[in-house]
């Protein structure tokens, strides 16, 4: 059996694509700066997330192929984050609560990402409902001009316009260990908990995905 990194963590030599594209793109301030979102603590509640560690084991089996570098979360933790929605509403992660959510972040500049983004409309246009969403938030600083185009370039139509312009989100996930670059990935399940997390892109339309995703479903 091979032993993944805890989470999701990326090998040295995608650390180093990372770094030099954030390099590239002038994006190395997603790592360095702090800003004022209103993003909250990721918090640890063992009772709010009962039976989200059983769930985590059992989405962890379907952790192959495609999206072998998904990795399960080892204890209970609620995340509460905060971005804009399509209306440029305030919203949170626990808004999304009674749905299996699949929360990716972001960017025009990053490579991977822009490859992944039309694997993720498909995941939604295919499995998407009352009981799951793929919920892509762009991090892009700015205004909504670049996202916006390029979602329109590339037809990705299926997925809310989801942003968080002032990168906080990225780093409150940064400082709780969650993220290391983009795209990073999270699984939460119904209750706002953390399933399981990546970093780095991953076929989302694949058969591998929508059965990992079946399973964080839990049906």
């Amino acid at each position: 059996m091979t032993n993944k990194r805890p989470l999701g963590l990326p090998s040295a030599r995608l650390i180093v694509i990372a770094a030099v594209a954030g390099l590239i793109a002038g994006a190395v301030a997603v790592y360095v700066r702090n800003t004022g979102s209103g993003n909250g603590e990721v918090a640890a509640d063992a009772g709010a997330c009962e039976g989200t560690v059983e769930l985590a084991r059992t989405v962890d089996e379907f952790a192959r192929g495609e999206v072998a570098a998904m990795a399960a979360a080892t204890s209970p933790r609620l995340i509460d984050l905060s971005f804009k929605g399509p209306a440029g509403q305030d919203l949170k992660t626990t808004d999304f609560a009674g749905k299996t959510v699949l929360l990716n972040l972001w960017a025009t500049w990053c490579g991977p990402c822009r490859e992944e983004m039309p694997a993720l409309n498909n995941l939604q246009k295919e499995m998407g409902g009352e009981d799951f969403e793929v919920v892509a938030v762009n991090i892009d600083t700015g205004s909504d001009e670049k996202p916006k185009a390029f979602l329109e370039e590339t037809g990705v139509d299926a997925l809310g316009y989801y942003r968080d312009s002032t990168m906080g989100v990225f780093n409150t996930m940064k400082k709780e260990g969650l993220a290391f670059g983009l795209p990073v990935t999270l699984i939460l399940d119904r209750k706002g908990c953390l399933v399981s997390a990546m970093n780095g892109p991953a076929v989302w339309d694949s058969t591998d995905a929508k059965a990992l995703i079946t399973a964080a479903k839990g049906s």
